[in-house]
């Protein structure tokens, strides 16, 4: 399980440093800082898949993801004595992502190449990695470490041994380095980390993949847009918590049941209700329905991965179906880490009846354009130290 998520100079998160519970949600005002830290989150699990420059590049680069204010804010500044001002930058561009747990940390540090008359001078650099056992970066629990193009791996004996090639730029040593004999801690982490799952916005329009007929297979996973919905259901009803997915349906509609239709191996999705003389498909469902279907599937998966991460689930849900979303949170969260990020109050208003004392709430704000954890001060935060490039 994480417990920390750490970020610097990435966007509105100057530098923040979040512990992490087996539920945690994130609220906060519109702009606090939610969508960075759930762009951060992503961009740690793109960094095992060798995409995280790929992926700043799509957010308009490096230049475009840093910190934009002042590298100093001066007391001066926070008691309103004078107004926030530009400056020279003195220091070196660095955009640092890590998280930590009990058993494992990873960190990266991002900077610009230095110019060599390439097309690709605006792609960020990765100048140094670290991996490390335990929740606390320290040189006795250092693994495998990362500076520049060289890379040392400790041995079984507690010797340094050298990677045999030097890494490329905009590689990681997650996907370049992870080998089950000279680095099996590193394969570990690194298969935790792709087991991440992020869930943003499912589509639930007329034209959402969800909504029609698919060729149906095992589903253990539902896929990031729910074109598989039906079949990530039917396999919830064979081999995973039927019970459990037959309660989150009642409880949501009272009386109703989902019936999965098979069309010559073709499925689709039938919602019996009270009332009703027929089913309704998923042609005909509401959004509100549809997608509370889909958070269904999504957290009643019989595959748990390490961390489950979900954007804003409240988004076209009526409000008396927040409780039965809360419920089900709560019920996924005994099998996997989950981290919501939400608007709703009414939403984590129901987490807390649901989950307890079991819940973490991280309230995000923002002071000089800086986002910041409310009620959490530097000498409260997790011990986090970051790796010298």
């Amino acid at each position: 399980m994480l417990t920390t998520l750490a970020v610097e100079n990435y966007r509105s998160l100057r530098r923040l440093v979040v512990p992490l519970g087996r539920l945690s949600v994130v609220v906060g005002a519109n702009g606090s800082g939610k969508s960075s830290l759930y762009r951060a989150l992503r961009l740690l699990a793109e960094s095992a898949r060798n995409g995280a420059v790929a992926a700043l590049a799509r957010e308009g680069g490096l230049p475009s993801t840093l910190w934009a204010g002042p590298e100093h804010l001066g007391r001066s500044v926070r008691d309103g004595t004078y107004p926030v001002q530009g400056t020279v930058r003195t220091g070196r561009v660095s955009l640092r992502l890590g998280f930590a747990g009990d058993e494992y940390g990873y960190a990266m540090d991002l900077g610009m190449p230095i110019p060599h008359d390439s097309h690709f001078d605006l792609d960020p650099e990765i100048k140094c990695e670290a991996a490390w056992a335990g929740p606390v970066l320290r040189p006795a629990t250092l693994l495998t470490e990362r500076r520049g193009a060289s890379v040392r791996i400790r041995d079984t004996d507690g010797s340094w041994q050298r990677a045999p090639h030097e890494m490329q730029p905009f590689d990681s040593m997650l996907s370049e380095l992870a080998d089950p004999h000279r680095a099996p801690e590193l394969l570990t982490l690194r298969e935790r980390i792709r087991s991440w799952r992020f869930y943003d916005h499912l589509r639930t329009d007329t034209q959402a993949p969800a909504r029609t007929t698919q060729v149906g297979t095992r589903t253990p996973v539902l896929s990031h847009d729910g074109s598989d919905l039906a079949a990530a259901l039917q396999t919830i009803s064979e081999i995973g918590d039927f019970a459990a997915l037959d309660k989150a349906v009642d409880h949501a509609f009272p009386g109703s049941r989902v019936v999965i239709v098979n069309r010559d191996g073709r499925f689709d999705l039938a919602l019996h209700q009270p009332g009703l003389l027929r089913p309704l498909h998923s042609a005909e469902l509401s959004d509100g329905t549809l997608r509370y279907l889909l958070w269904v599937a999504a957290l009643l998966t019989p595959r748990p991965p390490q961390l489950l991460v979900l954007n804003e689930p409240e988004t076209s849900l009526h409000p008396e179906l927040l409780p039965p979303l809360a419920e089900l949170i709560t019920t996924a969260s005994a099998h996997t880490q989950i981290v919501a990020v939400t608007h709703s109050e009414p939403l984590v208003t129901a987490l807390h009846k649901t989950a307890g004392t079991e819940l973490q709430t991280i309230e995000l704000v923002k002071e000089f354009g800086q986002t910041r954890v409310a009620g959490l001060d530097p000498l409260r935060e997790p011990s986090w130290h970051w790796p010298k490039r």
